[in-house]
């Protein structure tokens, strides 16, 4: 099974963040830019949180807040679980699957590096579940 790190090669490196005092409509701005379901939350280079989707829809529409009026800092989660490089597709998948989360961040030396999601996670373990049973063909009728 693939490591992290081998996964984000296959991967844009663009890392798509705002910043805490940004308005959450800006985030969500620039996820629709983007074309993604969470973005990080750095202030001076440094990961303070993640904003997603749903944090939105749970934290600002349901409490009948306006988005352009609230800073990403009220409603990001703040205490941030991430995945190193080094760790295996098959643990983040865990890990995601356990937490119920549909990004992590990757982190090496106290800084940002990626982010996975739970689409990355699932075609990555297809596309390896796909060559085991190819190989296992291989050898069947070999």
């Amino acid at each position: 099974m693939k490591t992290i790190r081998q996964l984000l090669a296959s991967k844009s490196r663009l890392l798509v963040a705002v910043k805490p005092d940004d308005a959450v409509f800006h985030a969500l701005q620039v996820m629709a830019d983007h074309n993604v379901g969470s973005v990080l939350v750095l202030e001076s280079g440094k990961l303070v949180g993640i904003v997603t989707e749903r944090d939105y829809a749970r934290k600002v529409i349901l409490h009948g807040k306006a988005s352009k009026d609230i800073p990403v800092r009220e409603i990001m989660s703040d205490r941030v679980l991430y995945v190193t490089p080094e760790q295996t597709v098959d643990e983040c998948m865990a890990i995601m699957t356990e937490m119920h989360f549909r990004h992590l961040p990757v982190m090496a030396d106290d800084q940002v590096v990626g982010i996975v999601s739970i689409g990355d996670v699932v075609k990555e373990t297809i596309s390896h579940q796909q060559f085991v049973i190819e190989q296992m063909e291989k050898y069947i009728t070999g």
